[in-house]
């Protein structure tokens, strides 16, 4: 068969309510953070060991754990930067989680509810940075080599006007200076920020709360981005090519919040598309995990052409289509944070609300 097939090959039940899990690069291994019933925090870290889970290390914190990253470290070094419930953004030696973290700071009023990080283990792309989005609507960068301060902070000037940012990726970081951050909030909005000149590049509204935004790959120019939102939403933009009044082309899938049923047909209401990542080995094939449980893996395919003169003259993006490879149910409860393995393709780990943590094998992904 070359059909794509993801198979939940390992379960393990949580004894609190999990956030955000991560592979950490050139091991075995994944991070697995979150609240515990009494408010702190909790970071565990698993080994795959012949088809079981062993549970390697733990550790508690003060304060509930939201999200992670190993963006900004590097290969070796297992440096993981954590936001917390309370603002903080820390990064945390593995090695040593016991003691102090090599970099804290008081990053938002409230809690960080998203992070990114990039410039650790690539070469000649910019700075170690860390860009957390809080609910007091800031957007900051971070580089954990300067105390205290952001290197930019992105926020609109009046509280009043503040929306609570859920996402925020980095990406066209394809060479020593080039960098942008996209971000998306609660109502919608989505905007992407030129960081070298530190200015709004383009802004639009997709008309739902944005769960998760994702480039295709962050370390080259801009390619495609993918945005997930509340009430089934999934956009792929065409970032090559803006124009000055269109902005970037994009297609929408309509299906991939609703329910697969019992016959494997797609329907019912849309539920939010929690999550969204993009396959380290082939930057065209992205998964999404819903609220109903569900886990989808999809394929872009790019246009004939990318670009269209149209009769003013300028420039325009034409987007390409999406088809879904795969869907598949997972729990009964959704399936908000995914993490595909950088080094073995198709091995994946993700965290839904039902308290647990699931490894998956995706096959053939290699056929497409």
């Amino acid at each position: 068969m070359d059909s794509v097939q993801m198979i939940s090959h390992i379960e393990q039940s949580l004894n609190y309510s999990v956030y955000d899990v991560k592979w950490i690069p050139c091991t075995a291994k994944f991070v697995s953070l979150g609240s515990k019933p009494k408010g702190t925090g909790v970071v565990q870290i698993y080994q795959l060991n012949r088809g079981t889970l062993e549970l390697v290390k733990e550790t508690e914190r003060e304060k509930s754990l939201k999200c992670c990253s190993f963006g900004a470290s590097k290969l070796r070094t297992e440096h993981l930067a954590v936001g917390d419930f309370a603002g903080k953004l820390a990064v945390y030696d593995l090695e040593r989680m016991d003691a102090p973290p090599v970099y804290e700071v008081a990053a938002h009023d409230g809690i960080i509810n998203t992070l990114d990080a990039t410039g650790g283990s690539t070469v000649n792309c910019g700075a170690p940075e860390i860009v957390t989005g809080g609910r007091d609507g800031a957007v900051k960068v971070w580089d954990p080599r300067q105390p205290n301060d952001p290197v930019a902070n992105i926020c609109p000037a009046g509280k009043d006007s503040r929306r609570d940012c859920w996402a925020v990726g980095f990406g066209d970081s394809h060479n020593a200076v080039e960098r942008v951050v996209c971000s998306g909030y609660d109502n919608g909005d989505l905007k992407l920020i030129d960081l070298r000149n530190l200015k709004l590049r383009w802004e639009t509204n997709v008309k739902n709360g944005i769960c998760a935004v994702e480039f295709d790959r962050k370390d080259i120019r801009m390619n495609k981005l993918a945005v997930s939102t509340l009430e089934g939403g999934l956009f792929v933009y065409d970032m090559r090519t803006q124009h000055s009044q269109k902005g970037f082309a994009s297609v929408r899938e309509k299906t991939v919040g609703q329910s697969l049923g019992t016959n494997g047909v797609i329907g019912g209401a849309k539920s939010t598309v929690w999550t969204v990542k993009h396959l380290p080995q082939n930057r065209d094939i992205f998964v999404t995990g819903g609220g109903s449980g569900n886990v989808r893996i999809w394929l872009y395919h790019y246009p004939e052409k990318r670009v269209t003169t149209p009769s003013d003259g300028e420039e325009q993006g034409v987007a390409g289509t999406l088809e879904m490879l795969h869907a598949t149910t997972l729990s009964t409860q959704p399936v908000h944070t995914f993490d595909w393995s950088p080094d073995r393709q198709g091995l994946a780990v993700c965290g839904s609300f039902d308290q647990t943590v699931r490894v998956l094998i995706t096959t053939n992904l290699n056929l497409h």
